[in-house]
């Protein structure tokens, strides 16, 4: 069999009268040409019904001066296939520059992040043989809406953004996931004993939800003790569903302990279309070299495949890649003198996984992908959002004013006489925190304040009203006291819709 790799424009050689996809497919930079190219021998060989079209985006294009690494040609290929097969991507350092992933993602509304980490013990060295771990993250929200600001000399800000239709979406997505792919449990992970309210909504949803999924084992735990769980006793987990930022780290950890995040592969979902691609990056120190292992990229082409409703395909392909797992046909990343019996290169070993087509594993599991249901986009399987069931009668408590205030001493009790020299009438001070700590009234002395403050006014009576926040600031003004920020202090049904401050 030639060394060589067919064209990357190829289509698939089936009957005229199978129906067909068209797929958008990005070979990336770095790697990604290299493994992009052999995946797409391996659907050629086994005749997947796609056809596809070749798009221009990363490193160049940013390079040619598309800020965020997408030309304006390449949002059209990807509106007209709503499919796009991905090759890792180079993000550039320094500048503005947004990672591309992070632009797509947001971009196309692909709100669930689903990544399987399998150990393939003993062909590939894992700590945990027999880990079956489904890492299902949120995409959108989160810390990840790279809102942040300067305020201070001191002080740099990071909005975390959490709504309840994006709890919803990717909580339900975890459970309809797992009744298509016969998993048992959910398993929540956030951090609502601290982060109560943005945390703890997403708690909150996933044991709506969970309700709607008798069928489904659910449980929450705190993402901390839950992350040390899931890295010395996996088994004790099926499907993991987590909010942005943890799922980011988590998935990473997760595919290293199943053995490579080199052969982690993740799917980015949403209403109207859908990503596959590797986990790992471009790794630009081996491009060019017949080095990378395209066991990421070609495990996202299987799910590619599932989500297109081609399942023979995938089986086929899945089975054939565990065969040449199991024959000892390894790239340099994983072989080892126990279990490896020849060292190939990535050309080479996605011919030896096109050879093995039609047949099945002997040791590892095979997979059986024929009855599962077809998992045609997110549209179809996710309820919308509930509406909330009323719009809540809101009111305004009062308003946290933050303020950039560095005198010598930084003596709270300083700031609280001039901050209520300053209120006007229907006001009071109630608390100043610094960092999130109480320092006023009763601050203990021996907490550090930086020059940053949040001062929390009350208003007396009547809700506050805009004009009366205004009122306020304008009397903090012209005390030499100018807010940075201010947070008005709202009740939902009398329900209060702020935190109080640590120690208040």
């Amino acid at each position: 069999m030639s060394a060589q790799l067919a064209p990357s424009s190829i289509s698939s050689p089936v009957q005229p009268t199978v129906a067909r996809h068209t797929v958008a497919v990005a070979h990336g930079d770095g790697i990604g040409p290299e493994i992009t190219d052999a995946v797409l021998h391996v659907l050629r060989v086994a005749a997947c019904p796609i056809d596809f079209t070749p798009v221009q985006m990363g490193e160049q294009a940013y390079l040619a001066g598309h800020g965020a690494g997408v030309p304006p040609e390449a949002w059209d290929v990807l509106s007209r296939h709503r499919v796009l097969l991905k090759g890792p991507m180079t993000t550039p350092q320094g500048g503005g520059y947004k990672s591309i992933n992070v632009t797509l993602r947001k971009t196309l509304g692909l709100f669930a992040n689903v990544r399987p980490c399998v150990a393939y013990h003993p062909y590939v060295h894992s700590a945990h043989p027999g880990m079956d771990v489904v890492i299902v993250r949120e995409n959108e929200e989160d810390t990840y809406g790279g809102i942040e600001h300067r305020q201070t000399g001191e002080v740099m800000q990071c909005l975390k953004l959490v709504t309840r239709p994006g709890c919803e979406r990717i909580v339900r997505h975890a459970f309809d996931y797992a009744v298509r792919h016969g998993r048992h449990k959910v398993t929540c992970l956030s951090k609502d004993n601290i982060m109560k309210m943005t945390d703890g909504l997403f708690h909150r949803v996933f044991e709506e939800v969970a309700r709607e999924y008798p069928q489904i084992a659910a449980e929450h735990r705190i993402v901390d003790i839950g992350a040390a769980r899931l890295a010395t006793r996996p088994k004790d987990f099926d499907v993991v569903v987590t909010l942005n930022l943890y799922g980011d780290i988590l998935s990473d950890i997760a595919a290293e302990m199943a053995g490579s995040i080199g052969m982690a592969a993740s799917a980015n979902v949403g209403l109207h279309g859908a990503m596959f691609e590797a986990v790992h990056g471009s790794a630009p120190d081996i491009a060019g070299k017949n080095l990378a292992n395209p066991s990421g990229m070609l495990l996202a082409a299987v799910m590619m495949l599932l989500h297109l409703g081609e399942h023979d395909a995938a089986e086929r392909i899945h089975n054939a890649w565990l065969c040449t797992l199991e024959d000892g046909i390894h790239t340099p990343d994983v072989f080892n003198e126990m279990t490896s019996k020849r060292r190939v290169g990535t050309r080479e070993f996605a011919h030896a996984v096109a050879d093995r087509l039609g047949r099945e594993p002997r040791r590892l599991a095979p997979v059986r992908y024929g009855a599962m249901p077809v998992e045609t986009s997110a549209a179809a399987n996710d309820t919308p959002p509930s509406a909330p069931p009323h719009a809540a009668d809101k009111t305004c408590d009062g308003v946290d004013v933050f303020l950039d205030w560095s005198p010598e001493t930084r003596d709270p009790d300083i700031l609280a006489t001039a901050l209520r020299a300053a209120c006007v009438e229907g006001w009071r001070l109630a608390v100043i925190t610094n960092r999130g700590v109480k320092v006023w009234p009763e601050g203990h002395p021996d907490t550090f304040c930086s020059d940053h403050w949040r001062c929390r006014f009350l208003a007396e009576g009547e809700p506050a009203t805009p004009q009366a926040i205004l009122d306020l600031q304008q009397r903090l003004v012209a005390a030499g006291l100018a807010p940075i920020k201010t947070e008005n202090l709202y009740r939902f049904d009398g329900e209060r819709g702020y935190s109080a401050a640590q120690g208040e």
